[in-house]
């Protein structure tokens, strides 16, 4: 599973990584992470608001810092 955060690194960047860390670990799923800043490559994701989350290409989540329970709900709808 790969995991990427898009958006500047501001603190509800930084928060919305390690909370989808928390999720992988607390469901065992291996899961490497990336930070994209770039703007380039943000816009080609085609959000509307960041900070967004996205699992194995797909966007997930834009514009808030989800929870950790949250996340792990996506996780699980993605068959970790």
């Amino acid at each position: 599973m790969h995991i990427k955060v898009l958006g500047p690194m501001t603190k509800q960047c930084e928060l919305l990584l390690q909370n989808a860390a928390i999720a992988a670990k607390k469901l065992k799923c291996h899961a490497e992470f990336e930070r994209v800043n770039d703007l380039r490559r943000v816009v080609a994701y085609g959000v509307m608001a960041l900070p967004a989350l996205v699992i194995d290409e797909k966007v997930v989540a834009g514009g808030s810092v989800l929870p950790v329970e949250e996340i792990m709900e996506i996780i699980k709808h993605l068959n970790c």
